[in-house]
């Protein structure tokens, strides 16, 4: 069972993933007023993700909350990005061709990894800040995440210059791309990118194949 501290990290993970949602159209001649943030496209992304797993809190099991999060996911998360992180250094060493068949594994994972940490958020919501922070060439978003008990935990989403996010950190220090590199290390270990890449869909199909909890 997780305790509240891992359930909110899993929110992070899972939130934490968002890039440019394109429903920012432009406004008309003489628009309405703008809701807070609409106008920052870093913010825009998380608040895209954010949304995604709200909806997905709603649904009734792993794989129809990976389903509702794979799309926003693969708009707003640099995934090829991320995996380089998460693989490390080793990564200049994988032929190309299994670097593109890694990635294609890359986003149902990482989809069904967080649509599995949500089963354990009911009732959590996310505050946005308005306004994001530059982080050299790219930005960082604020979220408030506050559990079913109201308790709250600071997630800060790094986006890249495209708006796309790379990192996701929980109280500052908990990194996204660190957990994903102590995932990744055994496998690569044991059978280098063959390996990685067994793990990375035998890991997905086993996530998605959790039954739904009884109703009470």
């Amino acid at each position: 069972m997780q305790t509240r501290r891992e359930t909110l990290r899993s929110l992070t993970i899972a939130t934490c993933l968002a890039a440019a949602w394109p429903a920012l159209a432009q406004p008309p001649a003489a628009p309405a007023a703008p809701a807070a943030g609409e106008g920052d496209p870093a913010v825009a992304t998380v608040r895209k993700m954010t949304d995604a797993l709200e909806a997905a809190l709603k649904a009734g099991d792993v794989r129809a909350r990976a389903e509702i999060l794979s799309g926003p996911m693969k708009e707003t998360f640099d995934l090829p990005a991320m995996l380089r992180l998460g693989v490390g250094t080793r990564w200049k060493d994988i032929p190309a061709a299994k670097q593109q068949e890694l990635t294609a594994a890359f986003g149902p994972y990482l989809s069904a990894t967080y649509a599995t940490r949500l089963g354990a958020a009911a009732g959590s919501s996310f505050a946005i800040d308005p306004k994001s922070e530059a982080r050299g060439a790219g930005r960082i978003v604020h979220v408030t995440v506050t559990d079913g008990s109201g308790d709250t935990s600071p997630v800060d989403y790094v986006l890249n210059a495209d708006n796309r996010i790379t990192d996701v950190f929980l109280q500052g220090t908990v990194s996204e791309a660190g957990t994903l590199r102590t995932g990744f290390s055994e496998p690569l270990q044991e059978g280098g990118a063959d390996g990685l890449l067994a793990h990375l869909k035998k890991s997905t199909e086993t996530m998605l194949a959790a039954p739904a909890p009884k109703a009470k």
